[in-house]
């Protein structure tokens, strides 16, 4: 009986031993939850995605082969606040080991779900006055990754500038911006260059979609003879309605990211999305490997890039100087 049992115990070990193995391994394996972000440019959110594609290829120039040996889950709530927090929710209850989010609302709602969880922030603003971290170089908490805000020397008036530069007896222009703190640093470096320009700033906020159409129309019913459309979740998700808007109103308006001028924008001075994408699996892998978000700085970008729809300036009625075609990274015909 003893040379039984000893068998039997002999051959269920055998037997679920591999079982064991293949879900331990399959334990060790990374899951990566993305909140938002991979969709944020693409019109869908699919693999044709540029900025889902950045984060495949540089998760693999890290050694990490997505559906291998790193398993990355992607939700998309359509900008939806309460969608979001049920995704982040369901992304620690499933549990993922590190949550990349964006923009704000997507970090908000991940930050809701989980205190313990890494979150890698992406394509956020004004990070520190939202609360996401205590400071740019240690973050503290367990928050930390990429903000859109320009560094210092990168001139965050500049898109007032240019402004000027397209159309020199520019004299009043529409702030267009959300009502909540996000844009603060904006508006104020808004209005303190503007003083220096001679320019007069129509600040308008705006929390609906509905927003854009009534934001124009006090632009024009003001006189405001341009817009600038500050860093805005709401209006990258509804980009080609805003554009629509600005032709529509015949308002030349510069924009924070090139995506509104990819659908007929006229001019935008920013961050370029893809590249930011491509630098936050540099985040994950380092978290991966023992870091703690508390210690790891939030990145500012360094290079901004201005973007110009030529088509629109012509059907607008503007000639776009040689002095800021000089400065264009890209001229779209």
């Amino acid at each position: 009986m003893r040379l039984i049992g000893l068998a039997v115990i002999l051959t269920l070990s055998l037997t679920f031993a591999p079982l064991v193995g293949v879900a331990q391994q399959t334990r060790s394996v990374p899951r990566i939850g993305i909140l938002d972000t991979a969709s944020l440019n693409a019109a869908s959110p699919d693999a044709a995605s540029p900025c889902r594609k950045a984060l495949d290829s540089s998760f693999r120039q890290l050694g990490y082969v997505p559906g291998q040996n790193i398993i990355l889950e992607y939700r998309s709530s359509g900008g939806q606040f309460e969608r979001q927090r049920q995704l982040a929710v369901e992304l620690v209850q499933q549990p993922v080991d590190v949550i990349i989010a964006g923009p704000n609302n997507a970090i908000s709602a991940a930050r809701e779900a989980t205190s313990r969880v890494p979150i890698v922030m992406a394509f956020s603003n004004n990070p520190v006055d939202r609360g996401f971290v205590q400071h740019l170089a240690r973050p503290g908490g367990n928050i930390t990754g990429l903000s859109i805000d320009p560094a210092p020397e990168t001139s965050p008036g500049k898109q007032l500038s240019l402004l000027k530069e397209l159309i020199p007896s520019l004299s009043r222009v529409a702030v267009i911006s959300s009502t909540g703190p996000t844009s603060g640093n904006y508006i104020r470096g808004a209005e303190r260059l503007a003083g220096d320009l001679g320019i007069a700033v129509q600040l308008i906020r705006i929390d609906s979609v509905e927003g854009f159409e009534a934001a124009f129309t006090a632009a024009q019913r003001n006189r405001a003879e341009a817009a600038y459309l500050l860093p805005l979740a709401l209006a990258f998700i509804h980009r080609q309605k805003v554009a629509d808007l600005a032709m529509k109103y015949r308002m030349p308006t510069i924009y924070f990211v090139r995506d509104f001028v990819d659908v007929g924008g006229l001019m935008s001075y920013g961050v370029t999305l893809a590249e930011l994408c491509r630098r936050l699996p540099s985040y994950v892998d380092k978290i991966l490997k023992g870091a703690k978000p508390a210690d790891l700085p939030v990145e500012l970008p360094t290079k901004l890039e201005l973007v110009i729809n030529l088509k629109t300036a012509k059907a607008l009625g503007l000639t776009i100087p040689q002095t800021i075609l000089l400065q264009a990274d890209q001229v779209i015909e």
